[in-house]
């Protein structure tokens, strides 16, 4: 067993260089909320690199990420999961390969939680690699979103409850999820179907049409937050949907996205609020 001290030094350093977006609100966090809520982006981020490799085929995702699902179900067998990836190592992230240490390092009370989402977002991500990512109907999206998005919210919203006794709504919780990964379809709508031939938007529906379904979960995301009534929780959630109005703002204005300059000066509103 790797001393947790280290474990937590590489856990937030790895935090840090995956995603400095999430890595900031992180740090506004405490005690078990913080280290459970860094356990938990590491662990889905581990599978979200499969589900997002250049390399890997449809079909290898498929695989490795139903097997990983089910591996989740249970106390983690690491030995299991590295001769699942043993073929693919080379090719794999160390925040994918380290997905036992990200579970270790996650406190054992809030760790089921974890668990228990991250599996599930497994099991969605396999379904819609089989599938090609094709979306059709706004069912379609509804169901690729609420997988890789607003089972985060509802994962938060358990961990909310878990260990700071706030009570939140779960339709609410999944639309703050929903709301973040729309502005990410949008921002990323030409590279995704120019680079993979994906598209998530859903037959006959225009840039417009998306833009309305990211404010219409974006406005569910807003109500989300009056539920939150201690401030590091609501620090924690305010930046990334602070940052997504802007990011949906500036789209609407032509640009591509907001300036790192912007994410800055966002970040300090946030703080100073």
């Amino acid at each position: 067993m790797k001393d947790q001290k280290r474990l937590y030094k590489e856990a937030m350093q790895v935090l840090k260089d995956t995603s400095r977006t999430f890595y900031i609100p992180i740090t506004f966090l405490k005690n078990d909320l913080k280290v459970s809520v860094a356990a938990a982006y590491l662990a889905m981020r581990a599978i979200d690199e499969i589900e997002d490799h250049e390399q890997l085929s449809n079909d290898v995702k498929f695989d490795l990420l139903s097997a990983t699902s089910d591996l989740l179900k249970d106390t983690f067998n690491d030995e299991a999961y590295q001769e699942l990836l043993a073929p693919y190592a080379a090719q794999l992230p160390e925040v994918t390969l380290r997905l036992a240490d990200w579970l270790t390092f996650c406190p054992e009370e809030s760790r089921k939680i974890v668990q228990a989402s991250t599996s599930e977002m497994a099991f969605g991500m396999a379904k819609w690699s089989k599938a090609n990512w094709q979306v059709h109907t706004r069912e379609d999206l509804d169901d690729y979103t609420y997988y890789v998005a607003g089972l985060v919210g509802t994962m938060l919203s358990e961990l909310w409850a878990w260990g700071a006794d706030i009570q939140t709504d779960r339709d609410l919780a999944i639309g703050y999820g929903r709301g973040l990964q729309a502005v990410n379809i949008l921002r990323n709508q030409h590279e995704d179907m120019d680079e993979r031939g994906v598209s998530f938007v859903p037959d006959g529906w225009t840039r417009e049409d998306l833009f309305a379904y990211a404010e219409e979960n974006l406005a569910k995301a807003d109500l989300y937050m009056k539920d939150i009534n201690k401030r590091t929780v609501l620090l924690f959630c305010r930046l990334p949907l602070a940052l997504a109005h802007k990011t949906l703002k500036a789209m609407q204005d032509g640009r591509e996205k907001i300036t790192r300059t912007e994410v800055e000066q966002t970040v300090e509103e946030v703080q100073a609020d």
